[in-house]
């Protein structure tokens, strides 16, 4: 039995989760400051060095916009996994 996946649903979920990790990546930032930040990225990142990129200083406002452009991101990829797959399984 194929069954279809709900793009609009399936949009969300993947927004929602990406949006949740950007949140999870400022309380990081917030919580353990700029050595502890670049010590959690370079670890997360295999041994990338962020220290010369890390900003610590991000107004509100940025932060803000940044967690909208995730979400809408998120969306959109969700959206097309959904819709390739949906596309994939009729014949």
């Amino acid at each position: 039995m194929n069954s279809t996946i709900n793009v609009k649903k399936f949009g969300l979920a993947v927004g929602l989760t990406v949006s949740l990790l950007y949140l999870g990546c400022m309380l990081v930032m917030v919580t353990i400051g700029h050595a502890g930040s670049v010590q959690f990225f370079n670890n997360l990142l295999h041994g990338l060095d962020v220290s010369t990129i890390l900003r610590m200083n991000v107004p509100l406002w940025e932060a803000g916009i940044g967690l909208v452009k995730t979400f809408i991101l998120g969306w959109l990829v969700g959206a097309c996994i959904a819709g390739f797959y949906n596309m994939s399984i009729k014949k």
